[in-house]
């Protein structure tokens, strides 16, 4: 201060003016002074705040970070009330169902993202690209090329009808063209071995669940027109949806036929299309439940061909079904042979005798009307807009859409979907983080190691089994990122699509060479050995890169977690670990926690379905999952209306999610007690335990259509968005103690349950 009065009074000295004018100064000089000082005591302020260590965050990513969480939070919300509304409250003001989408959520936000990155790679125009991202361009522009796809009308369909025996509804004379030649087991054998398309009977190609480095054939129940057996009931909630069915099939025979120049009888039309309605719904009646089809032991009944026919003979117009002839049609697209001896696998016997009754009902003009729409139905949107109209109140009652996808967005997804490893070459290089995968690695690493601490903890299992349960969590392989070879080996690459060639100007045959590739591709697996080890291999993967989602299987026992997953807020280098912990975390403990939910359980750390329980022990289990059943089957859904979940359905998921959440956590406290304690986000009143919990929540911010509620709750093996947290977190005492709930509020009530 002194030395302030100092120059001030040398000021004054050396500039003598009138005494008036030297007043002026002197004030002037006060306030310049004064805002001198209080810029001086700003600065210094703002230099201690900052280099002063208050416990919080300031970096740019930890503002964001903090920005994000506290956007989507509804902090007037009680925490120990409703956690899924504190959590995502401010998302759900925020945010809309889109008219194209069914449901909306922090998992779809980031899957459109995604298909942003795939938009911009493959309309990139790049003269050195190797062949397979040639083709995979190729087959987006033929997806994109709308105007000539209207133009073609319904001119590919035609061509197509009469390479699957034609669809009666849909000609005048289809008795004299086709009936004397006809059979049941060559109809539906080719609809699999062309299109892999199943209709009535599925034959597949999949691990023998016994032996897992064996590929088998397997017999099952086919899959429906409509999402389950339930809405062939076609009364309340899903009498819409059966009317829409109907209508459907009545509105693309009628157009077929005014292509065909035929007239249109609509009453013809509608009696023929209302059979088929009344005959799927007998094969939908004779179906098994989801819930009665859990477990895996029971469904595997394994016999010989010769033993196939003995057991499950069908007849169909008076003439017997010959499944030697059914099997060897199916094979012989890729050249391999199936004596009687031939092991098969049956899935569904029951179904397989019922059935036999249901065809004695119907006429081969039915059958063949039924097995001709179930292909017809899947392409409908591949041909022009007057086709793809046809479709729209099927849709609406379905999902509740009203608007379709935008092309672009359908188009990457289905090039996605069938070139993976392409596509997933151009998203690593356009957008994956390669140290993201040692990072995931370490994560893996000190979550399987919780997984296997806590065993000790479980009262309700032996000491031998515990052990056989480390030896397989031990054993599970992982699989980050993405697989090598799509990156390094253009030669590999190349060769895996090089069946494949596309024409821009057609795309709806560029979609059924695709479904002739991808089902040959599947059956010649019957005669190769599985290998399961080579990391770099990309057809050890069971998903491509590109893809927002984890996956546990249990033939392999195998976890992966695809470049797609690997971001905020599932994961970031860049935010909290505790984030990462809930996040990606909780991911990693659920997909290891699959291994021993009430499927996984049953196969050994090779993958094999061989019982390695003791008697004790397998009947804790199941008493342990009964409460997870009755918790979840008591939770009532508003949006599906009033309807109560699937305890059983969705019962290995609910598993995965409280064991994936209770490892992660332990996880995350380990890392604190190694590192220390992080430093607090900016703007948040809650410490980082609160915003483990808050981060996983988060990531199940979303909502439904009613329609497609009515629809996820009868086919989804996950229970929705909101239940997933709610149920995980009632049964979690730790998520309880660090938001200090008291005994009995809703988040924390006295009964939980537990299995890992």
């Amino acid at each position: 201060m002194g030395r302030s009065e100092s120059q001030m009074d040398i000021t004054e000295i050396s500039s003598p003016k009138p005494k008036a004018k030297q007043r002026w100064t002197s004030l002037e000089l006060s306030l310049s002074v004064l805002v001198l000082l209080l810029t001086i005591i700003a600065v210094t302020m703002i230099v201690l705040y900052a280099t002063h260590d208050d416990g919080i965050c300031k970096s740019s990513d930890c503002i964001k970070t903090a920005a994000r969480l506290i956007q989507n939070m509804d902090d007037t919300v009680n925490p120990c009330t409703d956690f899924f509304k504190y959590a995502c409250g401010g998302w759900l003001k925020r945010n809309v169902i889109p008219e194209t989408s069914s449901r909306y959520s922090n998992f779809d936000i980031l899957r459109d993202e995604l298909e942003v990155v795939l938009k911009g790679v493959l309309e990139e125009p790049k003269t050195e690209d190797i062949v397979a991202i040639q083709k995979a361009k190729t087959l987006y522009r033929s997806c994109l090329n709308e105007s000539v796809i209207d133009s073609r009308g319904g001119e590919p369909l035609l061509k197509l009808l009469p390479e699957i025996h034609e669809w009666p509804v849909a000609m005048d004379n289809w008795e004299t063209v086709y009936g004397s030649s006809w059979t049941a087991e060559q109809s539906i054998a080719e609809l699999n071995s062309n299109f892999g398309k199943k209709v009535l009977i599925n034959l597949f190609i999949g691990t023998d669940d016994k032996n897992s480095m064996q590929h088998i054939i397997h017999i099952d129940q086919p899959r429906l027109g409509l999402p389950s057996r339930d809405y062939y009931e076609c009364t309340g909630m899903y009498r819409e949806a059966c009317i829409a069915y109907v209508n459907f099939m009545i509105s693309v025979a009628k157009l077929i036929r005014q292509d065909k120049g035929l007239s249109i009888n609509e009453t013809q039309i509608a009696l023929e299309m209302n059979r088929v309605m009344e005959l799927e719904k007998e094969i939908a009646n004779a179906t098994t439940k989801s819930e009665d089809r859990n477990d895996p032991i029971l469904l595997y009944n394994k016999m010989t061909l010769a033993q196939v026919q003995n057991n499950f003979s069908l007849e169909i117009n008076g003439w017997p079904f010959n499944w030697a002839n059914f099997t060897n049609t199916i094979m012989s697209t890729v050249k391999i042979s199936v004596a009687n001896e031939e092991d098969v696998v049956v899935y569904a016997p029951e179904y397989l005798i019922k059935l036999k009754s249901i065809l004695t009902k119907y006429s081969p003009r039915d059958l063949q009307n039924l097995m001709s729409w179930r292909l017809i139905m899947d392409l409908v949107s591949s041909l022009s807009r007057t086709y793809k109209e046809s479709r729209n109140a099927f849709r609406k009652a379905l999902y509740g859409t009203t608007s379709e996808t935008a092309t672009w967005r359908r188009c990457a997804n289905y090039v996605n979907g069938n070139m993976e490893n392409a596509v997933g070459r151009l998203y690593v290089k356009a957008a994956f983080a390669g140290n993201s995968k040692h990072m995931v690695e370490d994560l893996i690493s000190k979550i399987r190691e919780v997984f296997i601490e806590t065993l000790d903890d479980l009262t309700w299992m032996d000491a031998e089994t515990k052990k056989k349960a480390e030896d397989k969590a031990m054993a599970i392989k992982e699989r980050i990122g993405y697989p090598d070879d799509i990156i390094t080996n253009d030669e590999k690459l190349n060769k895996e699509y090089n069946e494949l060639n596309y024409k821009e100007e057609e795309y709806f045959e560029n979609i059924l060479k695709n479904l002739m590739f991808s089902q040959n591709k599947q059956l010649k697996k019957l005669r190769e050995k599985v290998d399961k080890e080579e990391y770099v291999n990309s057809r050890l993967w069971i998903s491509g890169a590109a893809v927002v989602n984890a996956f546990y299987s249990s033939g392999r026992n195998q976890i992966v977690f695809p470049a797609g997953i690997l971001q905020p807020p599932f994961f970031s280098a860049n935010q909290p670990s505790s984030l990462n912990y809930g996040g990606i975390g909780m991911v990693i403990g659920h997909e290891i926690t699959h291994g021993f939910d009430d499927n996984g359980r049953n196969f050994n750390k090779d993958g094999d379905l061989i019982d390695w329980w003791t008697q004790e022990s397998a009947k804790n289990f199941k008493e342990q999952s009964q409460c997870m059943v009755y918790q979840y089957g008591n939770f009532s859904w508003d949006l599906a209306g009033g309807q109560h979940l699937n305890g059983i359905n969705t019962l290995g998921e609910n598993i995965a999610d409280n064991g994936g959440v209770g490892q992660a956590y332990r996880a995350y406290q380990n890392f604190v007690k190694k590192n220390g304690k992080e430093k607090l986000l900016p703007g948040l009143q809650l410490n980082h335990k609160q915003l483990f919990f808050l981060n996983f929540a988060q990531v199940w911010c979303g909502t439904y259509r009613p329609e497609y509620a009515v629809n996820s709750i009868k086919t989804d093996v996950h229970s929705p968005g909101n239940f997933r947290i709610i149920g995980t977190l009632q049964n979690s005492p730790e998520f309880s103690e660090v938001f200090q709930c008291r005994k009995n509020d809703y988040m924390n009530p006295e009964k939980k349950c537990r299995v890992w």
